[in-house]
C-alpha cells in the first residue's frame, strides 16, 4: 500500500467519523490518561453499552489514580462485580499502585513504559496515548484486526503471530500523523457499528468500494476462526449452608485462580459430605436439598455447578474455619465482589 492510499484510507475513516462516530461516551469526556486506560481495560472483553453504568459507577468511587492504588482490592472487585474476567480489576488495581510507587502518580507517556505495567498491551498503550494524549499510535483491538483483515482479505487466525504482524502492521500504514486519537476511535466504531461480526453493514461502510472482502462476499471468512478443540468440562458441588438465623455461610477466594479474590460459596471436591462438616466444626440439622443444577461456561472450560442446601448448626460463637475467609452471610452487601454464578444462585434464594 503506497502513501496515496493510506491517506485516502485515512481521510475516508475520518470524514466518516465526522458524521456518524461516537462523541459522547464517559470516557470521551475530559479523556485524560487515567480515565481512558480504565475504560480501555472494561472494553478488552465487555460491549460499550454493558461497559458505561460500570465505567461510571468505577469513576464515581475511584476518581483518579491514588484513590483507586489506596482502595482495598475487595472495594475495587467489588466494583467489577458482574463483568467476568476479574484478572482485569486486579490488573488495573496493581498498575494503579505501581504508577503512584514508581511514576508518582502519573501513567507514562511512553509505549515502553505502558507495556512495563501489568495488563497493558500495545493496542491498550497504544489507545492510552493516541486517545488521552494525541500520540501517533496505531492501535489493534478486536474491532480494528475484524476492519482490516476484511479490507484487505488477511488470511488465517490472528491469534498466530505472522497473521498479527501483518494487521499490526497494516494498522501503522493506515493510521495517520495527524488526528489519531479520532481515527483510531473511528476504527473501533467502525468495527463495533458496522464491520459487525455477523451481518456486516457494508453499503453503509465509507471502506465499502475498497474492502476485498465485500467485493468477492466473502466478509465472514474474515478474521479467520480459531482452530476448533474441545472444550473440556469440569463439575463441583456447592454447598447453601445456612445456620439458626438463617444467614449463608460464604468465603473469599484465594487472590489468585478462577474467581480469584471474590467471595463464593464453599465447595466439597471429592470429600463426602459428612466428612467435610465435621472438618468445618459444622452438624446439619436438615436434610439435603439439591436445590440447583446449572452450567457456567468459562473461555476454556465448562464448570457444571450442583447446588445442595441444608440448614446447619455451628460451634461456639459460630466459628467455622478460617475465621478471616469465612463470613455468615445475612443479605446485607459484603465486602467485596461476587462471581456472576454465585450471585445467580443467592438470587435463587
Amino acid at each position: 500500500m503506497n502513501t496515496v492510499q493510506s491517506d485516502r484510507f485515512a481521510t475516508q475513516v475520518l470524514d466518516w467519523f465526522d458524521e456518524h462516530g461516537r462523541k459522547h461516551l464517559p470516557w470521551q469526556q475530559n479523556p485524560t490518561p487515567y480515565r481512558v486506560w480504565v475504560s480501555e481495560i472494561m472494553l478488552q472483553q465487555t460491549q460499550v453499552a454493558t461497559a458505561i453504568p460500570y465505567y461510571e459507577k468505577f469513576m464515581h468511587r475511584f476518581s483518579d489514580v491514588h484513590s483507586l492504588a489506596s482502595a482495598p482490592l475487595d472495594d475495587v472487585l467489588a466494583h467489577w462485580s458482574g463483568l467476568g474476567y476479574y484478572a482485569r480489576a486486579r490488573n488495573l488495581h496493581r498498575c494503579a499502585i505501581r504508577v503512584v510507587e514508581e511514576h508518582n502518580g502519573v501513567l507514562p507517556t511512553t509505549l515502553d513504559g505502558l507495556q512495563d505495567l501489568p495488563g497493558i498491551g500495545r493496542s491498550t498503550a497504544g489507545a492510552i496515548l493516541s486517545l488521552a494524549s494525541g500520540q501517533h499510535q496505531p492501535i489493534l483491538d478486536g474491532n480494528v484486526k475484524r476492519v482490516l483483515a476484511r479490507c484487505f482479505a488477511v488470511d488465517g487466525w490472528p491469534g498466530k503471530k505472522p497473521v498479527l504482524d501483518k494487521l499490526w502492521a497494516l494498522s501503522e500504514q493506515v493510521t495517520p500523523a495527524k488526528r489519531t486519537g479520532p481515527f483510531n476511535q473511528a476504527m473501533m466504531d467502525l468495527g463495533a457499528t458496522l464491520c459487525t461480526r455477523t451481518k456486516p453493514l457494508c453499503t453503509q461502510c465509507p471502506l465499502a468500494m475498497q474492502c476485498k472482502a465485500n467485493k468477492t462476499a466473502s466478509q465472514l471468512d474474515y478474521p479467520g476462526k480459531k482452530p476448533k478443540k474441545v472444550i473440556p468440562v469440569r463439575a463441583t458441588r456447592m454447598l447453601v449452608l445456612r445456620n439458626a438465623k438463617d444467614d449463608i455461610l460464604m468465603l473469599q477466594r484465594p487472590p489468585t485462580g478462577i474467581w480469584g479474590g471474590l467471595w463464593s460459596l464453599p465447595e466439597l471436591g471429592d470429600v463426602p459430605l459428612e466428612e467435610w462438616l465435621e472438618a468445618a466444626r459444622l452438624k446439619a440439622v436438615s436434610d439435603v436439598d439439591n436445590i440447583a443444577r446449572f452450567r457456567h461456561t468459562f473461555s476454556h472450560y465448562h464448570l457444571d455447578i450442583d447446588v445442595f442446601a441444608l440448614q446447619v448448626k455451628a460451634g461456639k460463637a459460630d466459628m467455622v474455619l478460617e475465621a478471616d475467609r469465612y463470613v455468615w452471610y445475612d443479605g446485607a452487601e459484603l465486602p467485596g465482589g461476587v462471581a456472576a454464578p454465585i450471585a445467580k444462585i443467592l438470587s435463587l434464594l
